[in-house]
């Protein structure tokens, strides 16, 4: 296993997909993870400081995981079968370890959660050209202004929604595999 850290967030302008890249600490090494609307929201709104009114689904997880006495200790991102990667929650509750199956974009809103480390197998990971914008890379972009506009408007999840969905790919950046 390599720990692995949240590179970026992108809009895959083939598809229209949202994807997660994920990038080995201290190495170039990325992990592309084509995930849904709901868990990109969730992941950026975690990495932009932005709270809902109420628990979003990863908030209730958080909240479920330390409300049971229990600690994340990492998610493992341990295969890909048929284009579906599959992921692991460590979570310790006393002398006992639960490794618990999960979906790996839910594995890493929850990690960022709860600030636990995040694992992927090496085969996983890849040597792969990521193209930025000239002036600057995108993802520095987006958490700027997504982070002023945000605290400026206390947007709320639905705000949120609406806004994640007006940015344009070129917003993101572009990658190749």
């Amino acid at each position: 296993m390599v720990e692995v850290s949240v590179a970026k967030l992108g809009l895959d302008s083939s598809s229209r997909s949202y994807v997660v890249i994920l990038q080995e600490k201290g190495g170039s090494r990325l992990l592309p993870i084509w995930i849904g609307q709901p868990e990109a929201e969730s992941i950026v709104m975690e990495m932009n400081g932005v709270k809902a009114p109420r628990p979003l689904t990863h908030d209730l997880c958080k909240r479920l995981i330390e409300g049971l006495g229990g600690a994340l200790r990492r998610i493992q991102i341990t295969r890909v079968e048929n284009n579906t990667y599959y992921a692991e929650l460590h979570i310790q509750r006393g002398d006992q370890l639960y490794e618990i199956d999960a979906r790996p974009s839910d594995s890493i809103a929850i990690a960022l959660r709860l600030e636990a480390p995040i694992f992927a197998q090496d085969d996983l990971l890849h040597d792969i050209t990521l193209e930025e914008r000239d002036e600057e890379s995108a993802d520095s972009s987006i958490a700027a202004e997504s982070q002023a506009q945000l605290e400026q408007l206390r947007m709320s999840a639905e705000q949120l929604k609406t806004y994640l969905q007006q940015m344009r790919p070129e917003d993101f950046g572009k990658f190749r595999l």
